[in-house]
C-alpha cells in the first residue's frame, strides 16, 4: 500500500515531469531539466517552506528571552510554563515548523531518488502522453551529469555552508556551569556549520552529478528564500515603526 501511494503520488509524477521537460527543452538537456524541475517543486512547496523559515526566524529572535527564562527558572516545569507563555505572547508555535518540514520532506526525498536512479527509459512509469526523448544530452557546462563531479561536489558544500550560516542562529560560547542542553546545542550548531558541509562534499562525490546539481539548486533556492523572508521582516519593521 505504501509503495503504491509513494509511486502514484510522488515518484511517478516527478519522473514523468523530468522526462517531459527533457523532451521539450531544446537539445534534451538533462541539466536544464533537473534545474527547472527542482525549481518547480520548490515553488509548489513554497508556502510550507516559507512558513517554516518564518517560524525559525521568530525562534531566533526569541532566543535571548528564552535564555533568560532558562537562567531565571531552574525548575523544569516552571521553565516549560514560562516558555509556552512566551510563545503565546508572541503568537509563535514552534511545532508548526516541524509539521511543515514533515510535509515537504517526502517530496524532496522522492525528487532526490528520481535524479539518483538515473534517466533510463522506464515504460512502466511513463504516462501515455509523455514521450521519452530519442537522445539525451547529459553534458551541462562541460560536466557529465551521469558521472561524479568534483566541481559540483564543492558547490554543494559551499552552498550548504552559506545556507546554514544564514538559517542558524549564532550560538554564544557556553561558559562554566553551562547545562548539557546548552553544550549540546552549541555542538550541533558547530557541526551543522562546518562539519556537515564537508561531509556533503564527500557524499556528493559518490553520487551522479545530476543529484549534486539538484542539491546545489535546492540550496541556492533556499538561500534566496531565506533572504526574501528577511527582506519582508525588515520591511514590516519599517512600516510598523511608531511615527
Amino acid at each position: 500500500m505504501f509503495s503504491f501511494l509513494w509511486n502514484t503520488l510522488l515518484y511517478k509524477p516527478l519522473y514523468n515531469g523530468l522526462i517531459f521537460l527533457m523532451s521539450v527543452i531544446p537539445g534534451a538537456s538533462v541539466g536544464l531539466a533537473v534545474i527547472i524541475l527542482t525549481i518547480i517543486v520548490r515553488l509548489i512547496i513554497f508556502p510550507f517552506t516559507h512558513k517554516s523559515i518564518k517560524v525559525q526566524r521568530k525562534m531566533r529572535e526569541l532566543e535571548p528571552e528564552l535564555q533568560k527564562i532558562r537562567e531565571k527558572y531552574k525548575d523544569k516545569q516552571e521553565q516549560a510554563k514560562q516558555t509556552m507563555e512566551l510563545y503565546k505572547k508572541h503568537e509563535t508555535n514552534p511545532f508548526s515548523g516541524c509539521i511543515t518540514v514533515l510535509i515537504q520532506l517526502p517530496i524532496l526525498i522522492a525528487l532526490f531518488l528520481v535524479f539518483q536512479s538515473g534517466f533510463a527509459e522506464n515504460a512502466s512509469l511513463l504516462y501515455s502522453f509523455v514521450n521519452y526523448p530519442a537522445q539525451l544530452s547529459p553534458n551541462f557546462l562541460g560536466i557529465n551529469l551521469y558521472e561524479k563531479s568534483y566541481i559540483l561536489a564543492v558547490l554543494v558544500g559551499v552552498s550548504q555552508y552559506l545556507y546554514t550560516v544564514l538559517s542558524l542562529p549564532k550560538t554564544a560560547k557556553a561558559g562554566k556551569g553551562a547545562s548539557f542542553q546548552q553544550e549540546f546545542a552549541r555542538s550541533m550548531n558547530i557541526q551543522m556549520r562546518y562539519v556537515f558541509p564537508v561531509l556533503f562534499v564527500f557524499f556528493s562525490l559518490s553520487i551522479p552529478a545530476a543529484v549534486a546539481l539538484y542539491w546545489v539548486t535546492t540550496n541556492i533556492f533556499s538561500i534566496g528564500q531565506e533572504l526574501f523572508v528577511r527582506y519582508l521582516a525588515k520591511k514590516n519593521e519599517v512600516i510598523n515603526l511608531p511615527t
